[in-house]
């Protein structure tokens, strides 16, 4: 191999076609003897020379290339050179597609060349083998020649060898043996002996220079460098360049062979097999499955982004194992991606109409809540790409959040998907696991997404308000913010998928059963609606249009073969299922219904045509005794009992408040689990009994020698809040006057230290409580008064409402008038 190959890493060999071109010669006489061509040619002046234009590469004195003459111009300069036995002058070409060059096509700086041999192939080429001898520069062209020619200068070879151009050449040489002994392949003892066995720098630096792997432009830069010293210096840095290339390579290949332990071992046997089993025409069901994977990554639609993460898992796929542990993990990742709605979703056509027909159809009242939800229709319709609020219904248990939802989703021709919150208390529940973890999956927002097969679903987040609290594991509450915010939900990102997800296009409706509990940032980002409650004539339309059909069909009835009366219904409404909501009424609704399929099932002959009616008389033996009874009039008809209304995260209720006086020393007592808010307002009910005793004829001293229990009966239950202080001073004055409070009568309200009665929440459910209770009249916070038209109109009607401003309207009202 030459030698030049060996120190330029054998990347490129130096062919003849590489120089002048290899476009074959025209066949001319004399082609096949050199003097032929020259004989009719005038003689050049002694400081002239016949030029020979080469492409891609560059002469250096003392080296010996092939040439490749194509050009009839460059075989009339080579027969020339061949006659009178004078060097030809190489120049290298600025444009190597140039087949005619000019003097302004050429570098002027070139090397002379002694024409060793000169051949004429078989077909017709023409080739020489030439030595470099000295560089030269140009000082004109000439014309009227067959050939390029041109006058020169001819440069001698410096011959300074001071001590630091010996030391640079000795590093040259040092490093151009280095490289050869970095080449993969081994490298011929007698061509390290030749670089050796040079001892002139500046013979040494043109073969190097000729020899080394460098760019055309770089090599003739060299050419031009006259200065021998700058000439080693260049050399020297691009050697150690190259060097150092090759060091790291040689590196990194040494490390490779180590590090191809077993599993290399098993890996190529595999690809083995597999080359086996195509050569047998067994087939790669894997590569088939691998195919069908990359034909349904184009398929899904996926943003740039996230369709070239796929190909990325993709090609990882490809050149993995299938018994590799990460390989089903990999496959997993895509095939959620895969499977993802990643396609932009049409708009949904909906109707207003048919809209308000669907909540009719599935609800019965609500109005000012389902007016609410056809605005937020309507405005979805006119906006389509609108940023719309986050609807969240708050009520007690099963007064129709959920179905709601699903209503909306009908009426907006979107697909209901749920997703539930209660109890999560892991923020990787909303954003989901790493992929690193092992059993990772990306959050219930996603996996929502993927059962709901499209971007423009109706997802209702349930129970927002028992996530659980941020911890080690984060803050769930906190990954929600970035869901609900129409600001941000557009690029969500997943911490399994690691790429965003559009979630702007997704409805989002979220319950919660009570709003302290939502953490602040998160309830700024919803639009509360309420949900309080039904009256039991709500109740009774319910029951008769929807619990009831759905409880036959459940238990195998037939429409013609139960009945339950209105009255039945009313009576399972209010003594068996005092609550907010319908379902421990549907529960007992189901009760009656497998009594009935009980005694059917028992005749003798089960056609279908016997009818059972049950009416109020039947319920006591089939749900037993009344689980309420009216025992207001009998809690209220002593002095020192008040009744007052209380609100629950399940519903409004009553609450009975009880007083007592004995000998002491002035002491208050309360019992009944009351909460830190509660007990001040009972002390400030005494303390304004107190203040206000000569107005109400009380004796100041008795007060002082007597101790006074307030109690609250169902002491398991936790009780707080401010509203129940005129209740409070109502049961206290009533007490220490000995006047009882009306049966009828049920008040809520704070009070001041000054007798003012302050407004309170939680209106509506307070009020429904009074009526489900028998209730006649319900006295109010005069403040309140604006929260009237909450109250259902069936309610409105049956209860007398007064409006207090100060606790001495309570008395009036509330105290009997006989002491």
């Amino acid at each position: 191999m030459p030698l030049h190959d060996r120190l330029a890493g054998a990347e490129t060999h130096r062919i003849p076609s590489q120089v002048e071109g290899n476009t074959p010669p025209q066949q001319t006489e004399g082609a096949s003897a050199p003097q032929d061509g020259t004989r009719k040619s005038r003689p050049l002046p002694e400081d002239a020379l016949a030029i020979l234009p080469v492409r891609n590469m560059v002469l250096f004195p003392g080296t010996v290339v092939p040439l490749s003459i194509g050009r009839s111009r460059s075989r009339a300069a080579a027969q020339l050179a061949m006659h009178t036995q004078h060097p030809l002058g190489v120049l290298l070409q600025r444009q190597g597609d140039n087949d005619e060059p000019g003097p302004d096509d050429l570098h002027w700086v070139g090397t002379t060349a002694r024409i060793m041999r000169y051949v004429t192939a078989p077909d017709g080429t023409h080739h020489l083998i030439c030595q470099g001898e000295e560089r030269f520069r140009v000082l004109e062209f000439l014309e009227g020649y067959d050939f390029l020619a041109a006058r020169v200068q001819r440069i001698a070879d410096s011959t300074q060898a001071d001590k630091e151009i010996e030391a640079r050449a000795l590093s040259l040489r040092q490093r151009a043996i280095e490289i050869l002994q970095l080449q993969p392949e081994q490298v011929p003892e007698e061509m390290i002996n030749g670089l050796q066995s040079i001892e002139s720098p500046s013979r040494l630096a043109d073969l190097v220079a000729g020899l080394m792997d460098a760019g055309i432009e770089e090599k003739q830069s060299l050419l031009e460098t006259f200065n021998l010293r700058t000439r080693l210096d260049r050399l020297l840095d691009i050697l150690s360049r190259r060097a150092e290339v090759l060091r790291l390579s040689h590196e990194i290949d040494e490390r490779t062979k180590q590090s191809i332990g077993e599993k290399g071992r098993e890996h190529m046997l595999r690809e083995q097999m597999r080359t086996i089993q195509q050569e047998l025409g067994e087939g790669d069901e894997n590569a088939a499955e691998l195919e069908e994977v990359a034909k349904a990554i184009t398929d899904a639609g996926m943003p740039e982004e996230v369709e070239k993460q796929a190909r990325k898992e993709l090609k990882r796929l490809q050149r993995m194992p299938e018994a590799a542990g990460e390989y089903s993990m990999v496959r997993t990742y895509l095939d959620w991606l895969i499977e993802l709605p990643w396609k932009s979703p049409d708009a949904p056509a909906i109707d207003i109409n048919e809209a308000r027909r669907t909540l009719d159809h599935d609800h019965h009242g609500l109005d000012k809540i389902k007016k609410r939800i056809l605005e937020y229709i309507a405005v979805k319709k006119l906006n389509p790409t609108g940023k719309a609020p986050i609807l969240c219904f708050v009520g007690p248990p099963g007064v129709g959040k959920t179905s709601l939802g699903q209503s909306i989703a009908r009426a907006t021709g979107r697909e209901f998907v749920r997703v539930s919150l209660g109890g999560t208390h892991d923020e990787a529940e909303i954003r989901g696991h790493r992929r690193t973890y092992i059993g990772a999956l990306p959050g219930n927002i996603i996996q929502g997404m993927k059962k709901a097969g499209t971007r423009n679903c109706l997802m209702m987040l349930d129970e927002v308000d028992k996530l659980g609290m941020g911890g080690f594991q984060g803050d769930p509450s906190s990954a929600l913010l970035e869901v609900l915010d129409p600001e941000q939900n557009s690029t969500f990102r997943d911490n399994y998928l690691a790429v965003p997800y559009d979630l702007s296009a997704v409805m989002f409706i979220c319950t919660a059963n009570v709003l302290d509990t939502i953490p602040g940032p998160l309830r700024d980002r919803m639009e509360v609606i309420h949900l309080p409650g039904y009256t039991a004539q709500e109740k009774l339309q319910i029951a008769r249009r929807y619990l009831l059909a759905r409880q036959l069909s459940r238990n195998g009835l037939q429409p013609a073969q139960c009945e339950i009366t209105d009255a039945a219904l009313l009576s399972i409404i209010e003594d068996y299922t005092r609550e907010a909501g319908v379902r421990n009424l549907e529960r007992e609704i189901g009760s009656v219904c497998r009594h009935v399929a009980l005694r059917i099932a028992e005749l003798a002959d089960n056609s279908g045509t016997e009818r059972i009616n049950v009416d109020v008389a039947e319920l006591p033996v089939i749900l037993g005794p009344h689980q309420f009874e009216a025992e207001i009039a009998m809690r209220t008809a002593v002095p020192g009992v008040a009744t007052g209304l209380a609100w629950t995260p399940v519903g409004g209720d009553i609450l009975f408040i009880e007083a007592a006086r004995m000998p002491g020393s002035g002491k208050l007592i309360l019992t009944g689990q009351l909460g830190d808010v509660m007990k001040e307002s009972a002390q400030a009910a005494l303390s304004l009994i107190k203040a206000r005793a000569a107005e109400l004829g009380l004796d100041a001293g008795l007060l002082g020698k007597s101790d006074i229990h307030v109690h609250v009966p169902a002491g398991a239950t936790p009780k707080d809040g401010p509203s129940a202080g005129v209740a409070m001073f109502t049961a206290l004055a009533s007490l220490l006057t000995q006047r009882p409070v009306r049966s009828d009568v049920a008040m809520t309200g704070e009070i001041s230290l000054r007798g003012l009665v302050l407004p309170i929440g939680g209106v509506k459910e307070k009020v429904l409580a009074a009526l489900r209770a028998g209730i006649k009249t319900v006295l109010l916070p005069a403040r309140n008064r604006k929260d009237l038209e909450d109250i259902p109109a069936e309610a409105r009607e049956k209860l007398e409402f007064l409006w207090l401003e100060h606790v001495d309207d309570a008395l009036t009202v509330a105290l009997s008038k006989d002491g």
